[in-house]
């Protein structure tokens, strides 16, 4: 089993920049294919992105292509998302999630992951 923390929500403004991060405790985490999904107040859950165990291969929501960036490193068990260029509309709560596999390219649905975080809060004000 795996155990997900996620850090480093918080409040910014419009065009400013943040890194979430995903630590992860429990079984091999090189094995583990991790997603970042969102979800707004009164809206459902959102695929925002994810990367592949090997860190090789990565998929994006349209609605954050070329403003997010995922990467993981497997020393430190942890996956980031970089978040450049925030606008108002990424104000959500932000969970990651995880799943043993060793295929491409990482999932994108929900139900694709087994472990899931607590999430963290991220406000952007206009």
């Amino acid at each position: 089993q795996v155990q997900l923390v996620e850090s480093g929500g918080g409040l910014v403004q419009a065009g400013g920049s943040l890194r979430l991060s995903c630590a992860a405790s429990g079984r091999t985490f090189s094995s583990y294919a991790v997603g970042w999904f969102r979800q707004a107040p009164g809206k459902e859950r959102e695929f925002v992105a994810a990367i592949a165990w090997s860190g090789s291969s990565t998929s994006y929501a349209d609605s954050v292509k070329g403003r997010f960036t995922i990467s993981r490193d497997n020393a430190k068990r942890t996956v980031y998302l970089q978040m450049n260029s925030l606008k108002p509309e990424d104000t959500a709560v932000y969970y990651c999630a995880a799943v043993e596999r060793r295929r491409l390219p990482p999932g994108t649905r929900e139900y694709e992951y087994d472990y899931w975080g607590q999430g963290t809060q991220v406000t952007v004000s206009s």
